[in-house]
């Protein structure tokens, strides 16, 4: 599972943080919406119905009208009239209807409506009003006489309002029996100034609508929203509901709904709903903007925290991995003037103080190993020389002086090489060379060796370590050769292949079994004790000292019949006399 670093879990906790509190406030948000719209509801209903009792109050005292008059005695005297008097009234009628026009203009003035009052007299023939007494067409009259509000459109767009009342009531239905009839008016310009008044806020704009005769607007209606919530309304059968949300091209609107049982008529009033919710909407993005800018700035706060601590942290615990690695190169970089700038000075402080120490320690070491090769190179065969004296002595002794002349020639290249121990490395020929002479010596007391060596002359200047090849050949004819009747050989066979260089020193002496050799492999790469060759011990050690733990010796059997001993290693590039001599 990944760490999650203390950027990322600051973030996490802020946001764990801040989860329930919007969680609370969108609970809230919507109780308190909900409360609103509740009351809002609540609100726009009762305004919806102290407006409409006002219209129905406004009618329904104009229609009490009627009832009163009938029984004024003034007109009840012209009611109780049954002679037509023809084209031209007498005095005390035209007196009497003089009363009756001062009645009927009193009772228009009232109302703040304008209104007006008719009263038609069939047996005069004649139509009293409160500025006119003319004759009126009686046919038409009885037409227009039905029972409760009537509702005509005039040419002009106005709803014409009447309401007649005749006597006997019974007459009604029968016209040409009534004696009296009257009729009040009035046009829906009253209606249109109260919801002037009503939409006094601005926000509002409310109208009345019966279906299949119309509708009654303010004087500056929004005609085609009104239209299409209109149509909306009776399409989908919901004129009754009192308060719903009705969506109108794409935009939601607060619709609130009141019938009146008095005239027939909804009063529908209409609002936008972001009108009502507007100052919700902008606080809740005022609340989400102060919830995003309190994530931003943790997120600041998180970050800083992380590139000022853990980042610090991180890298010096990384570094303190390469340390451990023996890395000592590994550096940090001090920023700013904090207490990590200290902490990283004093630990590149502390690790050169550890590297120095180490190369001291390292070079101490260095000098150490060079020690020990010169010891090593020191005890290889110090016996040898004892054997070659005594060949003189004997080859002295028999007047051979061309055989003591050969042995001390050769005598003298081995020792004159084995004596130059200044040098750490020398060219390949040379080695071979000092090689030759120690077989010449051997060939000198044992007649019966051949030897061949193959070196290509790319390779004679690659350089060696002394004294590594000849303890191969010194081993190949002290184990292999010498315990063997017949002719002996020797074949030694210098190659390279993918950078690695090889010698190989064959015999067809008594050679060594599978089991022999994989000791003989196990001696080598332990310590060594009493029971392990010095020679192959020793040349096998410096390899590896000089070249690392890939280098040394390899045993096998021979295609000569005997042992293969193999010297491999690869050469150093830091060694600039070596990486010329090999290129």
């Amino acid at each position: 599972m990944p760490k999650i670093n203390l950027f990322t879990k600051i973030v996490l906790i802020l946001v764990a943080m801040l989860l329930p509190i919007m969680g609370l406030y969108l609970i809230s948000n919507r109780t308190s919406t909900g409360v609103l719209r509740s009351e809002l509801d609540r609100s726009n209903t009762n305004r919806l119905v102290f407006f409409q009792n006002q219209i129905d109050t406004n009618i329904s005292t104009m229609a009490l009208w009627t009832n009163l008059l009938i029984h004024d005695p003034d007109i009840a005297e012209l009611r109780d009239t049954f002679d037509n008097p023809g084209p031209s009234l007498p005095l005390d009628m035209i007196t009497l209807i003089n009363r009756i026009q001062r009645k009927l203009s009193i009772q228009e003035n009232s109302s703040n409506w304008q209104n007006s009052l008719y009263i038609y007299s069939p047996a005069l023939g004649r139509v009293v009003s409160s500025n006119d007494v003319r004759t009126y067409d009686d046919a038409e009259l009885k037409k227009r006489m039905k029972r409760g509000w009537q509702v005509k459109e005039e040419s002009d767009g106005r709803l014409l309002f009447s309401l007649f009342t005749a006597t006997p009531y019974g007459s009604f239905d029968h016209p040409q029996d009534a004696n009296l009839i009257i009729e009040v008016r009035f046009d829906s310009r009253n209606i249109a100034q109260m919801l002037d008044e009503f939409k006094s806020d601005g926000r509002r704009d409310p109208f009345f609508y019966k279906k299949g005769v119309g509708a009654i607007f303010s004087s500056d209606p929004n005609r085609a929203v009104a239209g299409e919530l209109i149509r909306k309304l009776e399409a989908e059968g919901t004129m009754d509901v009192s308060n719903q949300t009705v969506r109108l091209g794409g935009k939601p609107y607060l619709v609130n709904s009141q019938w009146s049982a008095t005239t027939g008529w909804h009063l529908i009033d209409y609002i936008p709903l972001s009108d009502v919710v507007g100052p919700i909407v902008e606080t809740n993005r005022m609340f989400y903007a102060a919830v995003g800018s309190l994530l931003l700035m943790g997120c600041v706060l998180a970050y800083v925290l992380y590139a000022q601590v853990q980042a610090p942290l991180k890298q010096l615990v990384g570094s303190f991995l390469k340390l451990k690695l023996e890395d000592y190169s590994v550096r940090l970089k001090p920023k700013g003037t904090n207490e990590f700038s200290f902490v990283f000075m004093r630990f590149n402080s502390m690790v050169e103080q550890i590297q120095e120490l180490f190369e001291k320690v390292y070079l101490e070491r260095i000098h150490v190993r060079e020690a020990r090769l010169k010891q090593l190179q020191s005890q290889i065969n110090p016996h040898f020389f004892y054997n070659c004296f005594s060949f003189i002595s004997s080859m002295a002794k028999m007047q051979n002086y061309p055989a003591v002349v050969a042995m001390a020639e050769n005598l003298s290249s081995y020792y004159r090489y084995t004596t130059r121990q200044e040098r750490d490395f020398v060219p390949l020929s040379e080695e071979l060379d000092f090689v030759g002479s120690y077989l010449e010596i051997h060939k000198l007391r044992r007649n019966r060796l051949e030897v061949r060596i193959d070196l290509p002359s790319r390779l004679r200047r690659i350089e060696i370590p002394p004294l590594v090849v000849q303890p191969l050949v010194e081993n190949a004819i002290v184990h292999g050769i010498e315990k063997k009747d017949g002719e002996g050989m020797i074949a030694l066979t210098v190659s390279e292949r993918d950078g690695e260089l090889r010698i190989v020193v064959d015999d067809n002496g008594k050679g060594m079994d599978e089991k022999a050799r994989e000791e003989l492999l196990r001696r080598l790469g332990s310590a060594m004790d009493e029971t392990t060759g010095c020679g192959l011990w020793n040349v096998n050690q410096r390899l590896q000292l000089r070249f690392g733990e890939s280098a040394g010796l390899n045993v096998e059997a021979s295609p000569l019949g005997g042992l293969r001993v193999t010297l491999r290693w690869r050469p150093k590039t830091s060694n600039p006399a070596e990486a010329r001599a090999y290129a």
